[in-house]
């Protein structure tokens, strides 16, 4: 049975433009990639956890913050490894200045013996449609093009 994560695509609508938030995986292995490595803050569950609540759990894990609003179901995708990956979006202008994500041990450097911690994401962005594009792990980029189907379109004035 495959690996099963789901994960919550932010949203907003900033100056007539669609506005994504992606967040950075933290580690050593992560620290000078950029294109390609960002992702939808997601993790994984178990069969016995639903997948929206996962997600708000993998949320709050990987920035800090309680993800309360109202979430739509964008779908589930395989990615290369197999993982099956349920992503739902939520409109919020989250202030990401002051994230923090949980911590993660690992034997660093290799074979050194020596275990240190890293945070599962160091930094997190907000980032056009385009630029997501060439952000993201490209296993999640019909995420993007699945919202962008759904809320693209600016919003009418208020």
């Amino acid at each position: 049975m495959p690996k099963r994560s789901a994960g919550i695509l932010l949203y907003k609508h900033e100056n007539g433009a669609l506005r994504v938030l992606l967040v950075h995986p933290g580690g050593p292995f992560w620290s000078n990639r950029d294109l390609g490595a960002w992702s939808i803050p997601k993790g994984e569950y178990d069969p016995d956890e639903q997948p929206e609540a996962a997600a708000r759990r993998e949320f709050l894990e990987e920035t800090g913050i309680t993800m309360n609003g109202a979430l739509e179901l964008l779908g589930e995708l395989r990615q290369k490894s197999g993982k099956l990956v349920t992503a739902y979006a939520g409109e919020s202008d989250l202030d990401i200045t002051d994230i923090r994500s949980n911590m993660f041990e690992m034997e660093w450097p290799p074979h050194s013996g020596k275990t240190q911690a890293f945070p599962e994401v160091d930094r997190a962005g907000w980032f056009s449609v385009p630029e997501a594009r060439e952000k993201i792990n490209a296993s999640q980029l019909p995420f993007i093009d699945r919202l962008e189907t759904l809320h693209g379109k600016t919003p009418p004035p208020e």
